[in-house]
C-alpha cells in the first residue's frame, strides 16, 4: 500500500468531504496519481460522488470509491442485523490504493462513530494504518473538540499528522475565537501541523 492519509473529523458536518475534495483537486493537477476513498457512507452516496468528481478524468468507479453505503443518515450501529466486515474494507483499500501514488481515505462521522456495539470508525482507521488528518470547524468550542479527538486517536495507537481548521464550516464573522484557535493549538500541540485556508497547501506542508 502506497502513501496515504485517513481523514477524520471532530464531528459530522465539519467539512471532511470539502477538505478531501480540495486536496484531490490540487494533487490531480500535478504528476502524482491520487484517489479518494469513502469506505463507508451513511445517508446516500453524495460524499463518494464528490470525491469521484474531484479526482477528475482519472476517477475510479463509484463502487471502488465507496464500496459500502447505507440509505439511513444514522450510524451503522443504530441499524439492527447489520455486520460490517472491516477486514474486507481494509483489503479493498489496499487493492485500490496500489494503483495510485497517494490515497486519501475519508471516514464517516467522527473518530468514535459506532460501527456496531464494539467497533468504531477509529478501528477501521487503525487497521488501514495511514497517518490521520483531523478536520475541525474553526469556531468557538473547537479546542475542546480537537483535544478530545486527538486523545481518542492516540488511544487507538494511530498517529495524527495534522489538524486542519476549516473556515468554510464556521462562517460566523462575529466569532472571535476564529482568530485565536489556530495559534492556541500550535502552543498546545507543537508537534502537529495546524493548518487553515488552503487544503492543498496544507498537504504540501505536511510533506
Amino acid at each position: 500500500m502506497g502513501a496515504g492519509f485517513f481523514i477524520t473529523g471532530t464531528d459530522t458536518g465539519v467539512g471532511k468531504t470539502w477538505f478531501t475534495s480540495r486536496v484531490l483537486e490540487s494533487v490531480s493537477r500535478t504528476d502524482r496519481s491520487v484517489i479518494g476513498l469513502k469506505p463507508i457512507e451513511c445517508g446516500g452516496r453524495d460524499d463518494g460522488r464528490a470525491l469521484q468528481a474531484a479526482c477528475g478524468i482519472n476517477a475510479a468507479d463509484l463502487d471502488a470509491i465507496n464500496p459500502l453505503h447505507f440509505p439511513e443518515p444514522i450510524s451503522p450501529a443504530a441499524v439492527a442485523n447489520r455486520t460490517i466486515d472491516l477486514d474486507a474494507l481494509v483489503r479493498h483499500v489496499q487493492t485500490v490504493s496500489a494503483s495510485y501514488d497517494l490515497t486519501l481515505v475519508e471516514g464517516a462521522g467522527g473518530w468514535l462513530m459506532p460501527l456496531d456495539a464494539h467497533r468504531t470508525m477509529g478501528d477501521l482507521a487503525a487497521q488501514i494504518g495511514y497517518p490521520v488528518i483531523l478536520v475541525a470547524a474553526n469556531r468557538l468550542g473547537v479546542l475542546n473538540h480537537v483535544l478530545l479527538t486527538l486523545a481518542a486517536i492516540r488511544a487507538s495507537e494511530c498517529r495524527c499528522a495534522g489538524v486542519f481548521l476549516n473556515e468554510s464550516a464556521a462562517p460566523d464573522p462575529t466569532d472571535l475565537s476564529r482568530t485565536s484557535n489556530g495559534e492556541t493549538l500550535r502552543k498546545i500541540c507543537p508537534e502537529l501541523m495546524i493548518g487553515q485556508g488552503d487544503p492543498g497547501r496544507f498537504l504540501e506542508e505536511l510533506g
